[in-house]
């Protein structure tokens, strides 16, 4: 199969509220795949119906050729999540935690080996409430791959980490993406998602309202940039051609030259705060 997810007309509601409002979206084996969108967004519904914890009112899915809201045992032992919090077994050492929940799988990895993927081998003796918030969330990810997952669903995987430790944990899901595994992350930083994430959905309001990769999403790549110097500024989509026209006209020498081209950020916060039907 090309793909590791296929959704077509997804709904869901919850009362009078329709959370989710007919959601097409495919994931291509391999890739890392991260979902963006502001809280009340339908992200966090959209990802638990894919991981098959929550029931849809209507679509098609199928996640590795299996319908979500009919999962097998199988299926899941195919699929690894790492909630964005997670009950951990505090007293236990994280070896002892991670051959617990080796048990559960019918074909596990190694679990010295998958310490030592998440960079825990020097604490794999530690008990894990001895660990700190980046070591726990380290310990998370070792469960999430310990079944050999074709696929892993990463919830805010990097929540309150400091920034040596978000940079840290960076390295670790590329490292898993190297793999082949097929990832699919929800974050709100969007740095994260565009130093990860092959491509990138914005959802708001039920819906997904842009897709494609970080450089080139909402038109990114083609916007126009914004020139500015001491003395005033201009948007343009022609940048290059206005600095040598200034710099003829400062002999050069452009005092206070700088160009401004859109961000990831700049992008989301205009495609969040397009109005909604």
């Amino acid at each position: 199969m090309k793909n590791a997810i296929e959704v077509r007309g997804l709904t869901k509601r919850y009362g009078d509220v329709q959370a989710v409002k007919g959601i097409d979206l495919d994931i291509r084996r391999g890739e890392v795949f991260a979902f963006l969108g502001p809280n009340g967004a339908g992200k966090s519904t959209t990802v638990e119906i894919l991981e098959g914890y929550r029931k849809r009112d209507a679509g098609e899915i199928s996640v590795l050729g299996v319908d979500p809201g009919r999962p097998t045992r199988e299926w899941r032992s195919r699929i690894g999540i790492v909630l964005q919090t997670a009950n951990d077994a505090a007293e236990l050492s994280v070896l002892e935690t991670v051959r617990h929940f080796a048990g559960y799988y019918p074909n596990p990895r190694d679990p010295d080996e998958v310490i030592a993927a998440v960079g825990l081998s020097d604490k794999a003796n530690k008990r894990v409430r001895q660990l700190s918030g980046g070591q726990r969330r380290r310990v998370d990810v070792a469960l999430g791959i310990l079944g050999n997952p074709e696929l892993i669903f990463l919830d805010e995987p990097t929540t309150g980490f400091d920034p040596e430790a978000r940079r840290q944990f960076w390295e670790l899901i590329e490292g898993l993406a190297q793999t082949g595994s097929t990832i699919v992350l929800t974050t709100h930083y969007l740095d994260e998602a565009e130093a990860l994430a092959d491509r990138v959905a914005v959802i708001a309001g039920g819906r997904i309202v842009a897709e494609g990769e970080p450089a080139t999403l909402g038109g990114r790549d083609t916007a126009k940039a914004v020139v500015t110097w001491a003395e005033g500024s201009v948007e343009t989509s022609t940048p290059t051609k206005t600095i040598v026209e200034l710099s003829r006209r400062y002999d050069g020498e452009v005092p206070g030259l700088a160009v401004h081209r859109p961000t990831l950020e700049d992008i989301y916060l205009k495609l969040i705060e397009a109005p909604r039907d």
